[in-house]
């Protein structure tokens, strides 16, 4: 059997399997590294479970994975030069990453959970560019992150901060 038409099964945290094209699933470093060679060379279809990863968020790296091998997603210049994903990366990529914050979160877990480097760089800067330029109230709203400071812990805080304010 071709290489190019070898299909891996990932199966999801609830049992749902997606069948990929191989070069699809080894963009992953953790699928790639759980694959038998020697099935590899025979055509046999693989299967490899991923119990960290939900069926909806296998379905968005998948879906990633696919357009980053059609088209590449530019280097993203760190530190961010906007807070505008499109200013940042490609429309495309742009638009992949303006989801719901708990689904943004989960795509950031299975990317680090399954080595995909360039989804990782995406859902981070992703975040990173909704917290540049905000004060910590404003992080807190964005977050929905309540202050457990005492006004006088806060103030502690900031002194032994105000280096980073300085900046």
């Amino acid at each position: 059997m071709d290489v190019e038409e070898t299909t891996v099964n990932l199966v999801s945290k609830d049992g749902k399997t997606f069948s990929v094209p191989l070069k699809v699933a080894k963009m992953s470093e953790l699928v790639k590294s759980m694959m038998d060679e020697d099935a590899e060379e025979d055509g046999t279809s693989m299967e490899i479970p991923l119990p960290n990863v939900k069926s909806e968020v296998l379905e968005k790296v998948i879906e990633f994975c696919q357009h980053h091998l059609e088209e590449p997603m530019t280097e993203i210049e760190k530190p961010l030069k906007s807070q505008v994903m499109g200013d940042v990366v490609q429309k495309w990529y742009a638009d992949f990453v303006n989801l719901e914050q708990v689904l943004l979160f989960e795509l950031i877990l299975a990317a680090n959970y399954m080595d995909i480097k360039p989804l990782l760089d995406l859902t981070c800067a992703t975040t990173a560019s909704m917290i540049k330029g905000k004060s910590p109230d404003e992080i807190r709203t964005t977050f929905n992150i309540t202050n457990d400071f005492s006004p006088e812990e806060e103030a502690q805080v900031r002194e032994e901060n105000k280096w980073c304010e300085e900046a």
